[in-house]
């Protein structure tokens, strides 16, 4: 039951932090996530000096306003300043994180809040706060995620135009009379609470995982933006699941191995995928070659057939002197334009069939425009 509970509560996780992350990998806001992920300890302790409790959902809130104010803060040097966004990002994020860590250090050391905790999470422990709901003792952590994951979906399924117009086109956005600003404050308060709900159970490596990675391999793999939310939160839950079997046969991190089975996942599309992977780029770019050696052999014979050097320049046996390919290249090449029938062989004469001359001209043509 206990193991169950974990894998329902990771797998929530994933599926909050993964229907958000397209919209952000989409904004080029990825390293926002690592930002937020930190600095909301500092909304954290200031709500735990309010309340002196870590269960209050007080701490929600702090965390939620610290992650509004870095995403603010970051957005107003960015435009205020000369300054990009990364690096925007680079001033802020340490600033709040470190407030947070000096804190921590000096008013709350015997207090249960382990700065490795808050980076790595504590998937095990996290399910053992219980609340009860209607009657029925659930893991508090399930519960919260459960209800972040449906306020995330709601807000999705009714802003859905508003959000991807604005993520796409802020004039036009505008012009539509939407408000990207509120839009824009709207996802990250929501990518803010969504972080809070998960950093307790996960910590902020996962988060950032979860965020990033099931995204950035949607966006890989289609370019439709509901089908690549669709595909976030599959691969997210996919990675939940792998993850945890993994660490509970091998007696490791859960959300370290969760993490990896994440990257791992994005290493193969990113290698396999059938129409941007590396392996088809390689294949691609080996036809290129081929084809402009073909090309390159048929244009000099197409050049010199009909001429006075023609049985020089197109002779099989001496054509490779001036085109200079190395002896597998050139029989590869030859081999090529016979069997596909642009070109034939008579009396040691290399020459071209009308659809030859044909396909040759046009590949020229299209590569010259």
């Amino acid at each position: 039951m206990r193991q169950l509970e974990i894998l329902i509560a990771v797998s929530l996780v994933s599926a909050a932090c993964s229907l958000l992350g397209p919209f952000l990998i989409l904004r080029k806001m990825a390293m926002m996530i690592d930002s937020i992920t930190h600095t909301i300890l500092l909304g954290i302790v200031i709500a735990f000096f309010i309340t002196k409790d870590l269960t209050s959902p007080l701490l929600i809130v702090g965390a939620g306003l610290v992650g509004i104010l870095t995403v603010f803060l970051t957005e107003l040097i960015n435009q205020k300043t000369t300054l990009h966004e990364d690096a925007s990002i680079g001033l802020v994020f340490p600033f709040l994180f470190s407030i947070a860590i000096i804190l921590i250090s000096k008013f709350l050391r015997g207090v249960h809040l382990c700065i490795d905790s808050v980076l790595v999470g504590e998937v095990a422990f996290s399910i053992i706060p219980r609340i009860e709901f209607f009657g029925y003792e659930m893991s508090k952590v399930i519960f919260v995620m459960a209800v972040i994951f449906l306020i995330d979906l709601i807000f999705i399924w009714f802003f859905f135009k508003e959000l991807k117009i604005s993520t796409f086109d802020k004039n036009l956005s505008l012009i539509s009379g939407f408000a990207p600003v509120v839009i824009y404050y709207a996802l990250m308060s929501l990518v803010s609470i969504t972080t809070v709900g998960a950093f307790n159970a996960v910590g902020s490596i996962l988060v950032i995982s979860y965020m990033v990675v099931p995204s950035a391999t949607a966006y890989l793999l289609t370019h439709d933006l509901k089908k690549m939310i669709f595909i976030s939160v599959f691969t997210g839950v996919l990675s939940s699941i792998l993850g945890f079997y993994t660490a509970h046969v091998y007696d490791l991190s859960i959300a370290g191995t969760i993490a990896i089975v994440n990257g791992l996942i994005f290493l193969l599309v990113f290698v396999f995928e059938p129409r941007n992977g590396i392996i088809k780029k390689i294949l691609n770019e080996n036809r290129k070659r081929v084809e402009f050696a073909e090309v390159t052999m048929m244009l000099h014979i197409i050049n010199h057939e009909n001429t006075e050097r023609a049985d020089i320049e197109c002779n099989v046996v001496k054509i490779n002197e001036h085109l200079c390919y190395a002896k597998n290249k050139f029989e590869k090449v030859l081999k090529n334009i016979v069997n596909k029938k642009f070109a034939y062989i008579e009396n040691d004469i290399i020459k071209v069939t009308d659809i030859g001359r044909e396909k040759t001209l046009d590949k020229f043509n299209e590569w010259m425009k």
